[in-house]
């Protein structure tokens, strides 16, 4: 008789594109999300949390791909609720909620989310299939007042959570001002929107990848196409030299082409007709100059002219709460991919010398038809999210966050006789606030019990074996002066620093007190302050 096959172990793996966070990672990220949701809160943005879980007809088919619908998300069939899929961003989720609950909800709605969203897209680096997203959002304003606010509240965010001033630029666009230029290109007939679609979308994409290719690999992408170093193909809009120049006039409208290292003309060849136009740095054309062209390149186009006349009111609103370009700014070359957005669009750059890789870090804007979708009328709305993961990484290159977090104090057991005296250390602990755990082990090895310490990051290890407790006192060991002794320290200098004393136990709770704040970093569970 043949032997039954052994069961095969399961392997123990993360599944590809998807991470584990452990403790430091996770208290770094809640920090930072505390620090922004103060921030949303001062600005009267009130907390919504929704399924993870949405229908997929509720989900719509405004993934960054637009040419995959549906393509892009984790999806099944129930017979019951039909399809079903998880959310793949948080602003889909909460137009369902404006329009199911718009009868009991103020106008306009006010809310931020913060929460995991996933995409069944190919992993690669720095690209996972789960990731966090961070959301603040005005249903029901059509007022341009409503951007300028997401704008200025972005701006605060990100010195909240510890980027300077200087180090990053939040960069404001209008996708009615991008409709009137392709008019005035000859890509965009009002009366059939339809037609010409497919060409835009390139032309978009190509706008999108200024920075990465720069002028003349966008140029490339507006005409026939463009060939990579790799040697791979790249088919263009195919729009002609005229309507090219009309393009890249826009997007060089704010110096941005100008200044990511390629000559473009503005206009006309001549660049004295706007001072500074293909040379300067990315942000020194002053704002009435970059409208003023704007309203060149939209020419006759009435939705052109609209959007020219919101980035006026956006601009003028910023400057009147003290929002300089020093802050936030008009730059056409900002488009944003997703199909949904209808007026002003906005992102935050990170232009810092340790932080400017890491590029855009939050991007938003105005989408009036998301919620039309459910209710049948036009619903406005313009919000902003946040790259979580991205904005962490950057803060942890600059060194603002990525201290090692202090663990608990350790209590140590050396009497399994006095279980109750060692939980009731730890009670008077935790009692005043500092974090504190009882080894749980194995007290056989004392050792151990010093490396489980160790393991845990403790601060101090609370020590009290038979004839500290018929004395009274206890000994108290600071882990990180011993750390530092023993690397660094000569001998005369460990017995002139003891890293153990002894301490009477009605003193505990001062004496461990004492001891974390001479390590500077306060009790336990304030490390992060």
């Amino acid at each position: 008789m043949a032997k039954d096959r052994k069961e095969r172990r399961p392997r123990a793996e993360t599944p590809k594109g998807f991470r584990d966070y452990f403790g430091a990672d996770l208290a770094e990220r809640n920090r930072m999300l505390a620090q922004i949701a103060d921030v949303y809160h001062l600005y009267g943005f009130d907390p919504l949390e929704t399924s993870a879980v949405e229908t997929l007809e509720a989900l719509g088919k405004y993934l960054p791909d637009v040419d995959r619908p549906h393509a892009g998300v984790f999806a099944w069939e129930e017979e019951e609720s039909g399809w079903l899929a998880l959310r793949y961003d948080l602003t889909a989720p909460l137009a369902r909620v404006a329009a199911q609950f718009r009868q009991e909800l103020p106008t306009p709605y006010r809310r931020y989310a913060m929460g995991p969203v996933w995409r069944n897209e190919k992993p690669g680096p720095g690209r996972y299939r789960q990731f966090y997203q961070c959301d603040a959002d005005t249903v029901g304003a059509a007022s341009v007042a409503a951007d300028a606010e997401i704008v200025a509240m972005l701006a605060d965010v990100l010195e909240a959570v510890g980027i300077p001033r200087g180090d990053y630029i939040c960069r404001v666009n209008n996708r009615k001002v991008l409709n009137g230029v392709m008019e005035a290109a000859g890509v965009l007939e009002p009366a059939d929107p339809d037609k010409w679609a497919h060409e835009r979308g390139i032309v978009l994409r190509a706008i999108d990848k200024l920075d990465r290719l720069g002028p003349e690999g966008v140029r490339a992408l507006l005409g026939e196409g463009r060939r990579d170093e790799s040697g791979d193909f790249t088919r263009g809009a195919g729009l002609s030299g005229a309507q090219a120049d009309v393009v890249m006039a826009f997007i060089g409208a704010g110096g941005m082409a100008g200044a990511q290292g390629g000559a473009v003309d503005v206009l006309t060849d001549d660049a004295t007709d706007y001072p500074g136009s293909a040379t300067m740095e990315t942000g020194a054309v002053p704002q009435g100059v970059v409208l003023a062209r704007l309203r060149d390149l939209v020419g006759a186009s009435e939705t052109g002219r609209q959007g020219v006349d919101e980035l006026e009111q956006i601009a003028a609103l910023l400057d009147a709460q003290g929002y300089g370009t020093d802050r936030a700014m008009i730059e056409p070359s900002v488009v944003r991919g997703l199909g949904y957005y209808t007026g002003p669009v906005f992102e935050a750059e990170l232009v810092g010398e340790e932080t400017k890789r890491f590029g855009s870090v939050a991007g938003g804007g105005r989408y009036d038809d998301l919620v039309k979708r459910f209710t049948g009328q036009a619903v406005p709305a313009t919000g902003v999210s946040i790259g979580v993961d991205r904005l962490l990484a950057a803060l942890r290159e600059t060194g603002r966050i990525g201290r090692r977090a202090a663990g608990p104090v350790v209590v140590t057991v050396m009497d399994r006789a006095r279980m109750a005296d060692y939980q009731a250390m730890v009670r008077e602990l935790r009692a005043a606030g500092i974090r504190a755990e009882m080894y749980l082990g194995n007290p056989r090895n004392f050792g151990n019990q010093l490396k489980y310490a160790d393991r845990r990051e403790s601060p101090v290890a609370v020590i009290q074996g038979e004839d500290e407790a018929a004395r009274g006192v206890v000994q108290l060991k600071d882990l990180v002066l011993g750390a530092q002794i023993a690397a660094e320290a000569s001998l005369e200098e460990w017995k002139n620093q003891p890293a153990q004393r002894e301490v009477p136990r009605a003193a505990l709770v001062a004496e461990v007190r004492a001891m974390l704040e001479g390590q500077g970093g306060g009790t336990p569970e304030r490390k992060w302050e």
